[in-house]
C-alpha cells in the first residue's frame, strides 16, 4: 500500500487560494481515478477537484468554509502497488504569494493577526491580507513609510518592512491611504467605523449575502476606490448589423449548430479597435503600466441565480466570427449552467458588458480591476434620424445604440478613451451588408 497526497492544484494564474466548500468523498469511501473528490470556491467560480488516482480517501485534511492555498495537501489517498509519486508542488498561482513565502523565513518577530475593521484609513485588500498573514499589526502598518503616491503604502512597502522587521526601526508618517493593486482578494467590504446605522422594520426581512454576492460586493467597492472611473457615449448606426444578422442567422445555425447573436459581433469590432489603441489594453500595478501582449475579452454574463460572473475570451482578435460566435455561446451556455472552469475567468484584459438585454439604453459600469476599460453595449432601438444623400438630407427610420466606455483616468485620458470607442463605432457603421460568413 503506498499513500499519496491529493493537492490543490493550480486553477490560474492570478488564483492563489481557494476555499472547501462540500466533501464529496468520506474518510473510507474508495476513488476512481479522475473522479470528484471535493468541492471549491476561488475568488472568480466555483469547481471540483478530481483525484489523481485509485484508491481509498484516509485523510482529510482540511474542512468545509477552510481556506487552503495552491499546492498544500489537503487529503491523502492511500493506494494499492508500489509507492506512488505525488505530483511535484504546484507551481505558485501568483507573484504575491511567492513574495509572502519567501518573508515567512525571514520575519523575526510574530504578532497577532490585527482586526483592520477599526482603523479609520483604508488599505488595500491584498495589503491587509499580506499584513494578516506575516502577523503584522495595525499599528506597525500604520507607522510603515509609503513609497506609493502621496507616501500610500504599496505591497512592496509591507514586504520589505516584513523582511527588515527587527533589524531596522520603521519611520512613523502621518495616516496615508494605501494604492490599490491588482486583483483585490477582498471577501467582503469591510464595514467602515462610520457607517450609518440601517434601521428595520417588523415587517422587513433579513438576508444574508451569499459568497459570490460578497464577492462581487468586495471587488466593485475595492475598483471605484482604486480607479477615476470616467466615461465616453456615442451613438452608433447599426442598421446594416441588423439587416445581415437577419439576412443570413438561419443559414449560420443549420450550417454551425450554432445561434448568430449580437455578441460576438460587437466583440469581434472591440477586438480590432484594441490593436488599433493597444493603449486600452494595459493593467495598473501601482505606479506601473503592464502592457498586455494578448487581447483577452472578458465577457459579464448575468447568472440565474441574479449574480454576476465575466468569462474570458483568449486571443479574441485571433478569432473570425465564427469562432467568435462558438466562443460567446460555450461560455455564455456553460457560465449559466455553472460548469466555469477557474482558468475560464482568468486574465482578461479588457471587458464588454451587455446592459441592452434588459432595456438599458447606456450604462456607467465599473471597471473590471485590474484592467482599465470597460464597454457597455446599449439596447438597439428603432428611432428617426437624418440621412444624409447626394440628393439631400431627410428623416428615416435607423437601428441605433449607445455604446458606454467606462476607462480609468489615472492612465487613460479623454482623447484615447473617447478614440476608442468611436473607432469600435465606426466598425459597426461600416459593417459589410453583403459579408460572406
Amino acid at each position: 500500500m503506498a499513500k499519496f497526497e491529493l493537492k490543490l492544484p493550480k486553477m490560474g494564474e492570478s488564483v492563489a487560494e481557494a476555499t472547501i466548500t462540500n466533501w464529496l468523498k468520506k474518510v473510507g469511501e474508495t476513488i476512481a481515478a479522475d473522479e470528484a473528490v471535493l468541492e471549491i470556491a476561488t475568488d472568480k467560480v466555483d469547481s471540483e477537484v478530481p483525484s489523481e488516482v485509485s484508491g481509498t480517501l484516509t485523510e482529510i485534511l482540511f474542512q468545509v468554509n477552510d481556506v487552503v492555498k495552491v499546492g498544500q495537501t489537503i487529503a491523502i489517498i492511500e493506494t494499492e502497488g508500489g509507492s506512488v509519486e505525488a505530483p511535484k508542488a504546484a507551481e505558485v498561482a501568483a507573484p504575491v504569494v511567492a513574495a509572502v513565502e519567501k518573508t515567512v523565513e525571514v520575519a523575526k518577530e510574530v504578532v497577532a493577526p490585527a482586526d483592520f475593521s477599526g482603523s479609520d484609513k483604508f488599505f488595500s485588500p491584498l495589503v491587509k491580507n499580506i499584513a494578516k498573514e506575516e502577523g503584522v499589526s495595525i499599528a506597525e502598518l500604520e507607522a510603515i513609510s509609503g513609497s506609493g503616491k502621496d507616501g500610500r503604502v504599496t505591497k512592496e512597502d509591507l514586504l520589505n518592512y516584513i523582511k527588515n522587521k527587527g533589524n531596522q526601526p520603521t519611520q512613523a508618517v502621518q495616516p496615508q491611504v494605501s494604492t490599490p493593486v491588482a486583483q483585490p482578494t477582498v471577501v467582503a467590504t469591510q464595514p467602515s467605523s462610520q457607517a450609518v446605522p440601517v434601521s428595520v422594520n417588523g415587517g422587513d426581512e433579513i438576508v444574508e449575502m451569499d459568497r459570490m454576492r460578497k464577492l462581487i460586493s468586495g471587488y466593485m467597492v475595492a475598483s471605484v476606490q482604486t480607479s477615476a472611473h470616467v466615461q465616453s457615449f456615442i451613438e452608433v448606426d447599426v442598421t446594416n448589423i441588423v439587416k445581415w444578422r437577419d439576412k443570413v442567422k438561419t443559414a449560420f445555425e443549420k450550417r454551425e449548430g450554432e445561434k448568430l447573436t449580437f455578441t460576438p459581433i460587437f466583440m469581434e469590432a472591440v477586438a480590432k479597435a484594441l490593436k488599433d489603441f493597444p493603449g486600452m489594453n494595459i493593467s495598473v500595478d501601482g505606479d506601473f503600466i503592464i502592457k498586455r501582449k494578448n487581447i483577452n475579452l472578458g465577457m459579464a454574463a448575468a447568472l440565474p441565480n441574479g449574480n454576476l460572473i465575466v468569462p474570458v475570451i483568449k486571443n479574441a482578435d485571433q478569432l473570425n466570427l465564427v469562432g467568435m460566435a462558438k466562443a460567446v455561446n460555450d461560455l455564455g451556455n456553460r457560465a449559466k449552467a455553472g460548469k466555469l472552469k477557474p482558468d475560464d475567468t482568468q486574465g482578461g484584459t479588457y471587458t464588454v458588458t451587455n446592459v441592452g438585454t434588459f432595456g438599458s439604453v447606456f450604462g456607467t459600469p465599473i471597471i473590471n480591476q485590474p484592467q482599465v476599460g470597460i464597454l457597455a453595449l446599449g439596447a438597439i432601438r428603432k428611432v428617426p434620424a437624418v440621412i444624409e444623400t447626394p440628393e439631400g438630407d431627410f428623416i428615416g427610420i435607423r437601428q441605433k445604440m449607445f455604446l458606454s466606455h467606462s476607462y480609468d483616468h489615472r492612465v487613460v485620458d479623454g482623447a484615447l478613451g473617447g478614440s476608442f470607442v468611436k473607432r469600435v463605432a465606426d466598425y459597426l457603421e461600416a459593417w459589410d451588408i453583403n459579408r460572406e460568413i
